[in-house]
């Protein structure tokens, strides 16, 4: 996530406001303090991939 935000020049604050939730929650799931709900989860990909952020296929093989 912190690869992401920095490839944006994106603060944890206008992550959170990209993903309609708290800086806290931000910087606490990225501080591994916290962990999020697959929605949640779901709300900060979409955020960024409407920005042009993509992301890599979790199988390699492309199966």
């Amino acid at each position: 996530m912190r690869t992401a935000r920095a490839l944006l020049k994106w603060s944890q604050v206008r992550l959170a406001a990209k993903s309609n939730m708290s800086e806290g929650t931000i910087r606490d799931f990225e501080n591994r303090q916290r962990t999020l709900r697959p929605s949640k989860i779901a709300a900060i990909r979409q955020a960024f991939e409407l920005a042009g952020i993509t992301f890599a296929s979790e199988d390699a093989n492309g199966a």
